[in-house]
């Protein structure tokens, strides 16, 4: 909250009858954070070779029987009392800190070690609880919040990480997260709604500002990589959350039940705005909410996150509501990815709820300008006006960006000389992954050292030979020298933290995997430039595939 903003709170709250006369904001803190931060610094280091003493001297009592229960329950009492405190200096609260995390992971550690994974974790969960309502600092808080929530998730978790309904598990606890805040919420509206338990009320938010923050964060985890950050991180963890949610759309029972309790909350989420924001109670706004509750339909995180949007916003909490609204997002860029769809019916599904959407919306502003007229005499409403020539400079401005791109590529495919690359081996050794190919071009290993880091000013080039056929060998790394007749320059890529030819992945319609498994040469075109292209794939003698 805004310093200009309590002393207006605390007056209406004197007229109210809200407070007592003898009332008295409190002080601010008057520590600069670039001290806090320092003085936080300092104490973490203090706290390292505190922690390689204790370790020393009782080590071997620690690391059996009841030895880290004691120590975790001695570090975090004592960074309690600290934190609990009003008048500490600087210092010993941020030492507390350090304290805490040891804490916490001697408990975590002995509880992981003495139980099962998920007993340990619900354990934890109500210690991560617990401690956040006994210290008095709000961003600590919000992170032992967020803390139990993952732990919760952890809880939720089958014993053996490689189960067949381990997705669904994970599914089933973001959203028993949820409800979890969700209870939370109304508890702090419905029962702590008085002076006397305004501490815990308090404290029940930022809790809850965590705890709602990792809920999102583990929905969009679970929805998987969204429109273009996949293909910009390339393989590794990226790859594999892309499989991972091909593999987790085989809607059996369990995917009929997300289906229909992710469309059941944006019905919630939908009469809940409209319940307590009146304005929204009209035929565009309700045409909104049928297109969002089919979208959640097909996207099973889609409507947990839109109910937590629908209650963030119409209480007043901005900042959680924007973070809802980044998952919502990224959820719904996360449909490109489910590769047991057709990308025409995906693009279809897509297009086609943004036109309602952008028909709704048109609408909407027609009929509000027509009663903005009756009311006012004004043929047009400013405000109006203005969202109009917004919302057709934005359709312009997206139209012309995606048309200038098309026109590059096309002039590139045009003009550019063909160049044919050979592909390497690459590991795993099936190239097949669903409805792409990985490819891996044969680039000389000191070109990838010497390219450097990836925020580079200019990208690198790579010098390669073209024979008669236009065959290119990548010999070396651009060093600027006079090129040979029969040499070019070819532009490398960043691609997952290293420099690739262009592209590390070929896609293709779905069902066409055996056309492509003749594949020797990647077909690029060039410009003088350097600027490449992949345009296609050609067999072991450059024929058409």
């Amino acid at each position: 909250m805004s310093t200009s903003r309590l002393p207006r709170i605390v007056q209406a709250a004197f007229a109210q009858g809200l407070l007592p006369a003898t009332a008295t904001a409190p002080a601010e803190n008057g520590r600069p954070w670039p001290v806090v931060l320092l003085t936080g610094l300092g104490a973490w280091l203090a706290a390292l070779p505190l922690l390689g003493v204790v370790g020393l001297l009782f080590g071997d009592w620690i690391s059996r029987g009841a030895g880290l229960y004691v120590v975790g329950a001695l570090l975090l009492a004592a960074a309690v009392i600290v934190l609990r405190a009003r008048d500490v200096p600087l210092f010993a609260e941020q030492l507390a800190v350090p304290a805490l995390l040891v804490g916490g992971g001697s408990l975590g550690f002995a509880l992981m070690r003495d139980f099962s994974t998920q007993t340990g974790a619900a354990l934890l969960c109500g210690v991560a609880l617990g401690v956040g309502v006994g210290i008095a600092r709000p961003w600590l808080r919000v992170l032992l919040g967020a803390a139990a929530a993952l732990l919760l998730a952890l809880a939720c978790a089958p014993e053996h990480w490689v189960a067949p309904n381990l997705t669904h598990r994970f599914w089933f606890a973001w959203h028993l997260s949820l409800a979890v805040w969700l209870g939370a919420m109304w508890a702090q509206r419905s029962v702590l709604d008085v002076g006397a338990r305004a501490r815990l009320a308090a404290a029940l938010e930022s809790l809850g500002a965590g705890w709602l923050l990792l809920t999102l964060a583990g929905l969009a985890w679970w929805s998987g990589m969204t429109f273009l950050v996949g293909a910009s991180l390339g393989g590794g963890l990226a790859g594999e959350v892309i499989r991972d949610t091909a593999m987790r759309r085989s809607l059996g029972w369990e995917g009929a039940v997300s289906q229909s309790v992710s469309l059941l909350l944006a019905l919630l989420a939908a009469l809940w705005a409209a319940r307590l924001w009146p304005a929204l109670r009209n035929p565009c706004n309700g045409g909104v909410a049928l297109v969002l509750m089919a979208l959640a339909w097909f996207m099973p995180a889609l409507g947990a996150v839109l109910l937590a949007l629908a209650v963030c916003a119409t209480t007043s909490r901005w900042r959680l509501a924007a973070a809802a609204a980044l998952a919502a997002a990224w959820i719904v860029g996360a449909f490109y990815y489910q590769l047991q769809w057709h990308l025409e019916l995906k693009a279809l599904l897509l297009v086609g709820a943004g036109a309602v959407l952008g028909a709704l919306a048109w609408l909407g502003l027609r009929t509000a300008g027509v009663a903005a007229t009756a009311r006012s005499a004004t043929p047009h409403p400013p405000t109006a006006r203005a969202l109009r020539i917004a919302i057709a400079l934005s359709a312009l401005a997206t139209l012309g960006v995606a048309n200038i791109g098309i026109w590059q590529k096309e002039d590139l495919i045009a003009r550019g000389q063909p160049v044919y690359v050979e592909l390497a081996p690459v590991d795993p050794r099936s190239l097949m992954q669903g409805d792409f190919m990985r490819l891996n071009f044969r680039v000389p290993g000191d070109a990838r050292a010497q390219a450097g880091g990836l925020l580079t000013a200019r990208r690198p080039h790579v010098i390669a030979r073209r024979d008669a056929r236009g065959v290119s060998t990548l010999l070396r790394l651009d060093a600027g020298t006079p090129l040979a007749a029969d040499e070019l320059r070819i532009e490398l890529t960043p691609k997952a933290g290293r420099w690739v030819l262009v592209s590390d992945a070929w896609f293709f319609k779905e069902g066409e995997a055996r056309r492509w498994e003749g594949a020797k040469y990647g077909e690029f075109r060039v410009e003088p430039g350097g600027r490449a292209l992949l345009v296609g794939l050609r067999g072991a003698n450059l024929e058409r595939l």
